[in-house]
């Protein structure tokens, strides 16, 4: 045997010596349960905020592909590049501020709102970025990356200002 691996037999005997001994001392024991239900006294509100994004982004999707004249998952399916580039995005920007209104909300109804302001923005900067190219959904649809790189980092952009004005 090496002294590279009597080296590591040694570390991990030590290690699992201390974990042991540390193991059976009651104290210990009852500090660490008390940790960890501490730890897991949060996990109703993470679930409930995280339930909220769930939802708030599932109707977000929906919003957004219904104002959008291209059908993304469709072109996705298809193989699309740009179709998935401006939707991930766009998600991502969304998320963005999402995330922030999770982070910074005085309760579920808080977060709530503030998604919905999100949501709003989105819609803004798809609007916004179709007025010097008018023919965004059509260029994204037949492909071209350029146009669904432009809409997806605006979508960014727009959730990045956004999340950032909800830090007040």
């Amino acid at each position: 045997m090496d002294s590279r691996n009597r080296t590591s037999r040694a570390c991990l005997h030590s290690v699992a010596a201390v974990c042991a001994s540390l193991a059976a001392t009651p104290a210990l024991a009852q500090d660490h349960a008390e940790a960890i239900a501490s730890s897991l006294s949060g996990l109703p509100a993470f679930l409930a905020y995280f339930c909220v994004s769930l939802v708030v982004v599932v109707g977000y999707l929906y919003v957004y592909m219904r104002i959008t004249p291209h059908e993304e998952f469709e072109l996705i399916r298809a193989n699309v590049p740009g179709a998935a580039i401006s939707l991930g995005s766009s998600l991502i920007g969304f998320s963005i501020p999402v995330a922030s209104a999770v982070a910074h909300a005085a309760n579920l109804i808080d977060c709530i709102i503030w998604s919905i302001i999100a949501l709003i923005v989105q819609l803004v900067v798809y609007y916004l970025v179709r007025i010097p190219i008018p023919d965004l959904s059509k260029r994204i649809a037949s492909g071209e990356v350029a146009a669904a790189i432009w809409l997806g980092l605006a979508s960014i952009t727009g959730g990045l200002l956004s999340a950032a004005c909800m830090t007040w």
